[in-house]
């Protein structure tokens, strides 16, 4: 069991690592330019040109992003474990899809966000030991 101090610091971790990689997916511009980015890493790993993007694409992609990047700051301002739980329960989701992506595509970058995914997932769920006070 982890302690309420311990399950704290992976829930602010989980939302630094979400603050850090989805800012840029926030705006169209900084999209741009991370989706450059992304596309080299994919090919470097072996995979092909990641598809073009349209606008409606963009637009989704930089919803998302909006919404994690709020997400995470809700978290880093009050890591509590009610956050964590419902975060754990997104990220499991988030795993599913991207594992599915992969399974389709092939593309060895999504293994990049699946690892980290899946395992604040798990950690968010692992049981909290209540407080000696509660």
């Amino acid at each position: 069991m982890l302690s309420s101090s311990i399950f704290r610091k992976i829930v602010l971790g989980s939302a630094i690592y979400d603050l850090i990689v989805t800012a840029p997916f926030a705006t169209p511009w900084s999209f741009a330019f991370a989706r450059v980015q992304l596309d080299g890493i994919n090919q470097h790993l072996g995979g092909a040109a990641l598809p073009a993007f349209e606008p409606f694409h963009i637009l989704f992609a930089c919803l998302l992003g909006s919404v994690v990047l709020v997400w995470s700051l809700l978290r880093i301002s009050d890591p509590q474990q009610r956050f964590g739980r419902f975060d754990g329960a997104a990220r499991l989701l988030f795993s599913i899809w991207m594992i599915w992506t992969l399974a389709v595509t092939g593309a060895p970058l999504l293994w990049l966000f699946i690892v980290p995914e899946a395992a604040f997932g798990v950690a968010q769920w692992l049981p909290v030991r209540r407080n000696a006070s509660a």
